[in-house]
Protein backbone atom coordinates (compact mmCIF):
# COMPACT_ATOMS: atom_id res chain seq x y z
CA UNK A 1 0.00 0.00 0.00
CA UNK A 2 1.18 3.46 -0.78
CA UNK A 3 0.69 6.77 0.96
CA UNK A 4 0.37 9.88 -1.20
CA UNK A 5 4.15 10.16 -1.78
CA UNK A 6 4.63 9.16 -5.40
CA UNK A 7 6.87 11.05 -7.79
CA UNK A 8 6.70 11.42 -11.55
CA UNK A 9 9.50 12.75 -13.77
CA UNK A 10 8.35 15.58 -16.08
CA UNK A 11 10.89 17.49 -18.17
CA UNK A 12 13.74 16.66 -15.83
CA UNK A 13 11.85 17.63 -12.65
CA UNK A 14 10.47 15.26 -10.04
CA UNK A 15 6.86 16.17 -9.40
CA UNK A 16 4.77 14.76 -6.57
CA UNK A 17 1.79 12.71 -7.65
CA UNK A 18 -1.58 13.02 -5.96
CA UNK A 19 -4.93 11.26 -6.00
CA UNK A 20 -8.26 12.04 -7.65
CA UNK A 21 -11.55 13.29 -6.25
CA UNK A 22 -12.83 9.78 -7.07
CA UNK A 23 -10.25 8.20 -4.75
CA UNK A 24 -11.14 10.69 -2.01
CA UNK A 25 -14.85 9.94 -2.43
CA UNK A 26 -14.27 6.18 -2.26
CA UNK A 27 -12.07 6.50 0.84
CA UNK A 28 -14.53 8.86 2.57
CA UNK A 29 -17.42 6.49 1.77
CA UNK A 30 -15.52 3.49 3.16
CA UNK A 31 -14.65 5.41 6.34
CA UNK A 32 -18.26 6.60 6.79
CA UNK A 33 -19.57 3.04 6.26
CA UNK A 34 -17.18 1.75 8.95
CA UNK A 35 -18.25 4.55 11.30
CA UNK A 36 -21.94 3.83 10.64
CA UNK A 37 -21.59 0.07 11.12
CA UNK A 38 -19.14 -0.03 14.06
CA UNK A 39 -19.63 3.33 15.81
CA UNK A 40 -15.93 4.12 15.44
CA UNK A 41 -14.23 5.99 12.60
CA UNK A 42 -10.86 4.72 11.36
CA UNK A 43 -7.92 7.16 11.44
CA UNK A 44 -7.14 6.15 7.84
CA UNK A 45 -8.56 3.79 5.22
CA UNK A 46 -6.95 1.83 2.41
CA UNK A 47 -8.66 1.59 -0.97
CA UNK A 48 -7.69 -0.06 -4.25
CA UNK A 49 -7.39 2.05 -7.40
CA UNK A 50 -7.87 1.11 -11.07
CA UNK A 51 -4.12 1.78 -11.47
CA UNK A 52 -3.51 -1.30 -9.29
CA UNK A 53 -1.93 0.77 -6.49
CA UNK A 54 -3.51 0.85 -3.03
CA UNK A 55 -3.89 4.23 -1.36
CA UNK A 56 -3.99 4.75 2.41
CA UNK A 57 -5.66 8.09 3.08
CA UNK A 58 -6.25 9.93 6.39
CA UNK A 59 -9.86 10.31 7.53
CA UNK A 60 -11.03 13.76 8.68
CA UNK A 61 -14.18 15.32 10.18
CA UNK A 62 -15.74 12.02 11.26
CA UNK A 63 -19.07 12.34 13.02
CA UNK A 64 -22.41 10.64 13.57
CA UNK A 65 -25.57 12.72 13.24
CA UNK A 66 -28.76 12.59 15.31
CA UNK A 67 -30.70 11.02 12.41
CA UNK A 68 -28.40 7.98 12.41
CA UNK A 69 -26.12 8.85 9.50
CA UNK A 70 -22.32 8.83 9.53
CA UNK A 71 -20.13 11.37 7.77
CA UNK A 72 -16.38 11.40 7.02
CA UNK A 73 -14.13 13.53 4.80
CA UNK A 74 -10.89 12.99 2.90
CA UNK A 75 -8.80 15.91 1.66
CA UNK A 76 -8.07 16.13 -2.06
CA UNK A 77 -4.35 16.23 -2.85
CA UNK A 78 -3.45 17.07 -6.43
CA UNK A 79 0.28 16.69 -5.72
CA UNK A 80 2.27 19.12 -7.86
CA UNK A 81 -0.56 19.40 -10.40
CA UNK A 82 -2.15 22.88 -10.80
CA UNK A 83 -5.49 21.51 -9.74
CA UNK A 84 -8.47 23.71 -8.82
CA UNK A 85 -9.75 21.02 -6.42
CA UNK A 86 -6.48 20.69 -4.44
CA UNK A 87 -7.09 20.92 -0.68
CA UNK A 88 -10.88 20.60 -0.83
CA UNK A 89 -12.59 18.18 1.54
CA UNK A 90 -14.65 15.44 -0.11
CA UNK A 91 -17.39 14.26 2.28
CA UNK A 92 -19.41 11.06 2.26
CA UNK A 93 -22.54 10.74 4.39
CA UNK A 94 -23.95 7.22 4.71
CA UNK A 95 -27.31 6.05 5.99
CA UNK A 96 -28.84 2.59 6.16
CA UNK A 97 -31.48 1.51 3.66
CA UNK A 98 -33.20 -1.85 3.08
CA UNK A 99 -31.11 -3.13 0.18
CA UNK A 100 -28.57 -2.11 -2.43
CA UNK A 101 -26.14 0.77 -2.51
CA UNK A 102 -27.35 4.07 -3.91
CA UNK A 103 -24.98 6.95 -4.66
CA UNK A 104 -25.96 10.59 -5.10
CA UNK A 105 -24.44 14.05 -4.91
CA UNK A 106 -25.09 16.72 -2.28
CA UNK A 107 -23.72 20.22 -1.74
CA UNK A 108 -20.93 21.24 -4.13
CA UNK A 109 -21.32 18.23 -6.46
CA UNK A 110 -22.66 19.24 -9.86
CA UNK A 111 -25.59 17.87 -11.84
CA UNK A 112 -25.42 16.82 -15.48
CA UNK A 113 -27.53 19.14 -17.68
CA UNK A 114 -26.37 18.18 -21.20
CA UNK A 115 -26.07 14.84 -23.02
CA UNK A 116 -22.64 13.50 -24.01
CA UNK A 117 -21.23 12.91 -20.53
CA UNK A 118 -20.85 9.45 -19.01
CA UNK A 119 -23.83 10.03 -16.66
CA UNK A 120 -27.39 10.75 -17.79
CA UNK A 121 -28.93 14.23 -17.66
CA UNK A 122 -30.20 14.93 -14.13
CA UNK A 123 -27.70 12.59 -12.44
CA UNK A 124 -25.03 13.74 -10.01
CA UNK A 125 -21.74 14.40 -11.83
CA UNK A 126 -19.99 11.36 -10.32
CA UNK A 127 -18.33 9.48 -13.16
CA UNK A 128 -18.66 5.72 -13.65
CA UNK A 129 -15.12 4.81 -12.48
CA UNK A 130 -15.46 6.69 -9.15
CA UNK A 131 -18.94 5.15 -8.74
CA UNK A 132 -17.39 1.68 -9.11
CA UNK A 133 -14.63 2.60 -6.65
CA UNK A 134 -17.21 3.88 -4.13
CA UNK A 135 -19.26 0.67 -4.46
CA UNK A 136 -16.17 -1.52 -4.08
CA UNK A 137 -14.90 0.39 -1.02
CA UNK A 138 -18.28 0.41 0.72
CA UNK A 139 -18.76 -3.31 -0.02
CA UNK A 140 -15.36 -4.01 1.60
CA UNK A 141 -16.51 -2.14 4.72
CA UNK A 142 -19.83 -4.06 4.78
CA UNK A 143 -18.04 -7.43 4.42
CA UNK A 144 -15.58 -6.62 7.20
CA UNK A 145 -18.54 -5.77 9.49
CA UNK A 146 -20.74 -8.68 8.39
CA UNK A 147 -23.47 -6.25 7.26
CA UNK A 148 -25.82 -7.51 4.56
CA UNK A 149 -28.29 -4.62 4.32
CA UNK A 150 -28.30 -1.61 2.04
CA UNK A 151 -26.63 1.79 2.27
CA UNK A 152 -27.18 5.20 0.74
CA UNK A 153 -24.11 7.37 0.09
CA UNK A 154 -24.31 11.14 -0.48
CA UNK A 155 -21.07 12.77 -1.66
CA UNK A 156 -20.55 16.48 -1.07
CA UNK A 157 -17.77 19.03 -1.57
CA UNK A 158 -18.17 22.21 0.52
CA UNK A 159 -16.92 25.11 -1.62
CA UNK A 160 -17.38 22.98 -4.74
CA UNK A 161 -19.90 25.26 -6.39
CA UNK A 162 -17.60 28.28 -6.21
CA UNK A 163 -14.53 26.25 -7.31
CA UNK A 164 -16.45 24.80 -10.28
CA UNK A 165 -16.73 28.28 -11.79
CA UNK A 166 -12.95 28.18 -12.35
CA UNK A 167 -13.11 24.83 -14.22
CA UNK A 168 -14.47 23.57 -17.57
CA UNK A 169 -17.59 22.27 -15.79
CA UNK A 170 -20.06 25.06 -16.65
CA UNK A 171 -19.14 24.79 -20.36
CA UNK A 172 -19.53 21.02 -20.17
CA UNK A 173 -23.09 21.23 -18.86
CA UNK A 174 -22.27 20.37 -15.25
CA UNK A 175 -24.14 22.88 -13.09
CA UNK A 176 -24.00 23.74 -9.41
CA UNK A 177 -20.71 22.16 -8.47
CA UNK A 178 -17.73 19.96 -9.30
CA UNK A 179 -17.67 16.54 -10.89
CA UNK A 180 -16.14 13.59 -9.02
CA UNK A 181 -13.72 12.13 -11.53
CA UNK A 182 -10.68 9.94 -12.07
CA UNK A 183 -9.87 7.04 -14.36
CA UNK A 184 -6.84 5.60 -12.54
CA UNK A 185 -7.49 7.00 -9.04
CA UNK A 186 -4.12 8.79 -9.18
CA UNK A 187 -3.13 12.27 -10.37
CA UNK A 188 -0.13 12.41 -12.70
CA UNK A 189 1.12 15.98 -12.32
CA UNK A 190 1.25 18.18 -15.44
CA UNK A 191 -0.03 15.34 -17.59
CA UNK A 192 -0.96 16.07 -21.20
CA UNK A 193 -3.50 13.23 -20.91
CA UNK A 194 -5.73 15.28 -18.60
CA UNK A 195 -5.95 18.02 -21.23
CA UNK A 196 -6.55 15.51 -24.04
CA UNK A 197 -9.37 13.90 -22.00
CA UNK A 198 -10.98 17.31 -21.45
CA UNK A 199 -10.86 18.14 -25.17
CA UNK A 200 -12.29 14.69 -26.07
CA UNK A 201 -15.13 15.20 -23.63
CA UNK A 202 -15.94 18.60 -25.06
CA UNK A 203 -15.96 17.15 -28.60
CA UNK A 204 -18.30 14.31 -27.59
CA UNK A 205 -20.64 16.90 -26.05
CA UNK A 206 -20.58 19.14 -29.09
CA UNK A 207 -21.44 16.03 -31.16
CA UNK A 208 -24.30 15.17 -28.79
Amino acid sequence: AMTAERFVAREGKLLRGGYTTGSCAAAAAKAAALLLLTGTAPAAVTIGTPAGISLTLPVLQAHMTADGSASCAVQKDGGDDPDATDGLLIYATLTRQDAGLSIDGGEGVGRVTKPGLDQPVGAAAIKSTPRRMIVQSVEEACRSCGYGGGLRAILSIPGGEETARRTFNPRMGIEGGLSIVGTTGLVDPMSAQALVDTVKLELSQLAA
